[in-house]
């Protein structure tokens, strides 16, 4: 199977822009570095979801769906968009949080109810000990609602939180290609991409993308904002071999293809940091680039420090993916980093 052929339906702005960030190459005096605008791909404030949520929905669409069930945290990218895109094809989204029900919504809650979850259920997290156990939890509890919907007479379509893996490999992998064309009109070819790691997805497909279309020379760094580097390597790993499998690829993944620093999250997912505070206001104040607090700030922290201690050679050109999130800001859990 070739990956364009794969089925997704188009609900992004493509290409987003690829942005040369004059003044942070200055500042740093190190690589020339550019950035992937995905948070300017043209719905409900954008994001790195959306490419993936082209090939869950075109899914969910072949298999009659008439409902999307997705999970995330209280503050999550990704529902926001996938209630924007359902809506788009006139789907509905029923959502399963994680965390505490606020008192009033704010930031990326606020536009889940303004663009109109059918039914927000929430998971409270004071009955488990670990986030791993919340997420497990979540994850469960989202299932269940989807057998209900079913016996309300729905078709529900269960999207895991960040998109099935599969998916983000095949969307991400194309990214990389609108890159290269990108760089290519420039005269110049992308040595190194650099992107926050969560769920793995995104940092699946932009490895999986140097190897289809680069021959493995585009260096994939990974900065976790959750995860253990080496449980995040091991999930790349398992993601990249189902992705080469289904489109029927024999390739050897050699170790230092899989990239990931997890020095930068902090005490914690979503937990501010003041290395992520001064990396945001570097690039508002440098670039006039907002960047979120959870993912694209921790990414950047991390991109700074890395380039700070020689991890890139001055001549290469280094891009990072702006994963979108910016909605995040504005949550009250998050003021107080900035304003405090």
């Amino acid at each position: 199977m070739q990956i364009l052929e794969v089925s997704r339906i188009p609900l992004g702005s493509w290409p987003t822009p690829l942005e040369e960030l004059r003044n942070l190459t200055r500042a740093l005096g190190g690589p020339r570095i550019f950035m992937k605008r995905e948070d300017l791909c043209g719905i409900a404030l954008g994001g790195n979801k959306i490419r993936k949520l082209e090939y869950a929905l075109a899914e969910a669409k072949s298999q009659g769906a008439t409902a999307l069930v997705t999970s995330g945290a209280v503050q999550s990218n990704h529902v926001r968009l996938t209630i924007a895109c359902a809506n788009r094809l006139g789907l509905k989204t029923f959502v399963v949080l994680r965390g505490e029900k606020p008192a009033f919504p704010t930031g990326n809650l606020l536009l889940d109810h303004i663009l109109g979850a059918a039914e927000i259920h929430w998971v409270d997290p004071k009955d488990y000990t670990t986030r791993e156990e919340l997420v497990r939890a979540t994850e469960r509890r989202a299932e269940l609602l989807a057998e209900d919907l079913r016996r309300r007479g729905e078709v529900p379509y269960v999207i895991p939180n960040g998109c099935k893996p599969l998916h983000s490999a095949f969307a991400y992998a194309t990214c990389v290609l609108e890159l290269l064309e990108q760089m290519r009109a420039l005269n110049l070819a992308p040595d190194v991409i650099v992107t926050a790691c969560g769920t793995s997805g995104t940092q699946t497909g932009l490895i999986l993308g140097s190897l289809l279309f680069a021959q493995g020379q585009i260096r994939v760094v990974g900065i976790s904002v959750a995860g253990k580097a080496e449980l995040l390597k091991e999930r790349i790993r398992r993601n990249l071999e189902e992705a080469l499998s289904v489109l029927g690829l024999e390739m050897d993944l050699p170790a230092q293809a899989i990239e990931v620093y997890d020095d930068y999250v902090g005490p914690g997912y979503a937990v501010p940091t003041r290395e992520m505070r001064e990396a945001v206001e570097l690039l508002a104040r440098t670039e006039g680039i907002l960047l979120d607090p959870v993912y694209t700030g921790k990414a950047m922290a991390g991109f700074l420090d890395l380039v700070r201690r020689g991890a890139f050679e001055a001549g290469e050109n280094v891009v990072f993916l702006h994963t979108g999130g910016v909605p995040a800001l504005f949550a009250d859990t998050q003021a107080p980093a900035f304003y405090p």
